[in-house]
């Protein structure tokens, strides 16, 4: 009986590397860098094309306690979430890769807070690290430009850039040398467009992360992976402005589902709270990383190692 040959695409595109962090040979003090990005074909189709780098884990921690969040979250990090510094800590323990220090807004927010929260962060992990302001134009624009200041050499990225508010981010990051995540609405076309501008300023797209976004699983994740499925797509038929690595936060999405915030009043089919939110949240990791992203950031260990030994698995060529 003859071989059967497997039907290969031929794509003339390629998804540019970046590398986020920076050793002290670099300019930085990270312990280690991290590089995603450089493939040549879809998803883990090793028989097609390079996967040279697998997709990164990314854990995110506040600068302050969170009020909102699951128990089942705040019960797994323990006493660490009482301090950003030794939650960033936790979080490489438990196998990260990089660390998305996320700051919210309350009083204390201020240019030199922000800073010092940086400080205590660089120096508590030897990660890399994405930093995102609070989500509100003005202070966000405040703060990640004294994040940029105090972090020069450390090649951050620095989040998020949005249609309206990027000039200021990509200008801090020209500045300082760091890189953006520039995000969009779940649209192929508003993500080229961002990336257009962004590059405009000069900043070298190799220095770009796109954020897509997305919705978690039963929540809108279909429409988002097709997004993210096409943007790919364009990536690998040459597309300059869409071969760039994709970030997504399945964390955040996940957690703010009622199957995993509720552990009352619901269905008994329903099983187990803790179990169920953690399947929320893998099973939606796992699914934007079949659509290509390359950078994920999750919220709760059990996750991580859920998403890591998947990650491994479909890495592997055997």
């Amino acid at each position: 009986m003859p071989a059967i040959e497997i039907p290969k695409e031929k794509w003339s595109g390629r998804v540019r590397e970046i590398t986020l962090g920076a050793t002290a040979a670099d300019g930085g003090t990270r312990a280690k860098t991290v590089t995603v990005g450089g493939e040549t074909t879809l998803p883990f189709l090793h028989f097609e094309g390079e996967i040279p780098h697998p997709p990164a884990i990314a854990i995110e921690v506040q600068d302050r306690k969170p009020t909102g969040w699951s128990p089942v979250l705040l019960d797994a990090w323990g006493d660490a979430t009482e301090d950003v510094a030794a939650w960033a800590k936790a979080a490489e323990e438990a196998g990260a890769d990089v660390v998305l220090l996320q700051f919210g807004a309350h009083d204390d927010l201020t240019p030199e807070y922000a800073r010092q929260t940086l400080r205590r962060v660089l120096g508590a992990t030897g990660l890399p690290l994405i930093v995102f302001g609070p989500g509100q134009a003005e202070l966000d624009n405040e703060i990640l430009v004294a994040v940029a200041e105090e972090g020069k050499g450390e090649n951050l990225v620095l989040g998020v850039c949005e249609d309206k508010n990027y000039r200021t981010i990509v200008a801090a990051a020209l500045a300082h040398g760091h890189m953006v995540d520039a995000r969009t609405a779940m649209d192929v076309n508003l993500a080229k467009q961002l990336n257009i501008l962004i590059s405009d300023m000069g900043l070298p797209l190799e220095r770009i992360v796109m954020d897509p976004t997305t919705g978690a699983l039963g929540y809108g994740i279909e429409y988002g992976y097709s997004v993210m499925e096409r943007l790919r797509l364009a990536a690998l038929q040459g597309d300059s402005m869409t071969q760039l690595p994709m970030l997504v936060t399945p964390g955040e999405e996940a957690w703010r589902t009622k199957e995993a915030r509720a552990g009352e009043g619901v269905p008994e089919a329903w099983g187990d709270w803790a179990e169920r939110a953690i399947n929320w949240e893998v099973l939606t990791a796992s699914t934007l990383i079949e659509s290509g992203a390359d950078i994920v950031v999750l919220r709760h260990p059990e996750s991580l190692n859920r998403v890591r030994e998947m990650i491994n698995a479909l890495m592997s060529k055997e």
